[in-house]
């Protein structure tokens, strides 16, 4: 345990310094992200202001909510996405072999040697928009207040850490999990809105089966003291519960995985 945290730093290292070789690159891949990200929610912001409300949540609700969901997003997918998402590839050519008898944990390794740092744009842009929000609503801030506050972003990076995980190790066995990353965004857009707005069969999905409703709805909610629809008061309690239980299960998987995997020939 000790060698492989000594580890991590240098995996780290030695992977941004590879994304800095070319630091015109990555800053405009950042200011681009920010850009695209920006001009949606600019379009989401016209809507909702001409309209007043969207399913009861104002502009200023509307951005806290959208910022959450970036943000954990964001941080949590820096720790999975591309790593995991080319695990279909690493199966299919035989390279996962490798990685299976290097002197360290397979997720581990595959998980720090390739930290995205490409998110930084999301994430500039998803904490300037939470600081303009939260000076928008009222929110009643103390300490419990904080504490859940920063609890739940980091549950919520859990849960998107986890499904990406999840997807990615599903290649172990049926070598072919790539299109599961389409559900998965399927799903990621629909929690960027309040989940009140989504049919009952939805909503019940975005909290159970593919919960990314924790990523941004619900916890927010929480905060404002807006009702949440199937927990009720116990909304923030499943906040705080969602990532650690998505980590065990996530940690279940990959190891039943792991056990199944047969190498590159089947």
């Amino acid at each position: 345990m000790n060698r492989t945290l000594r580890l991590i730093p240098h995996l780290i290292a030695i992977f941004v310094r590879t994304k800095f070789e070319y630091p015109g690159a990555m800053l405009l891949a950042w200011f681009s992200q920010a850009t695209s990200y920006g001009a949606m929610y600019t379009a989401i912001a016209l809507i909702v202001t001409r309209f007043g409300m969207l399913g009861g949540w104002t502009w200023s609700e509307m951005a806290l909510l959208l910022s959450f969901h970036l943000l954990a997003y964001s941080t949590g997918a820096s720790f999975s996405f591309t790593q995991f998402r080319v695990m279909e590839d690493m199966v299919r050519l035989g390279t996962m072999d490798a990685v299976l008898v290097k002197p360290i944990s397979p997720w581990t390794y595959l998980v720090f040697s390739g930290l995205n740092i490409g998110y930084t744009g999301h994430i500039i842009l998803a904490v300037g928009l939470m600081a303009w929000s939260v000076t928008q609503i009222d929110l009643a801030w103390s300490l419990p207040v904080a504490l859940f506050f920063l609890a739940t972003l980091v549950s919520g990076a859990l849960v998107v850490c986890a499904l990406m995980t999840m997807i990615g190790a599903t290649a172990l066995v049926w070598v072919r999990s790539r299109h599961l990353y389409s559900i998965f965004f399927g799903f990621w857009e629909l929690a960027r809105y309040p989940i009140t707005i989504f049919p009952v069969p939805i909503q019940l999905m975005l909290i159970t089966i593919v919960p990314l409703g924790f990523i941004s709805t619900v916890p927010v909610a929480v905060l404002l003291g807006k009702p949440v629809p199937l927990l009720g008061d116990w909304a923030g309690l499943a906040c705080l519960l969602a990532g650690p239980i998505m980590v065990l299960i996530a940690m279940l998987h990959w190891r039943w995985c792991l056990r199944n995997y047969q190498g590159a020939g089947g």
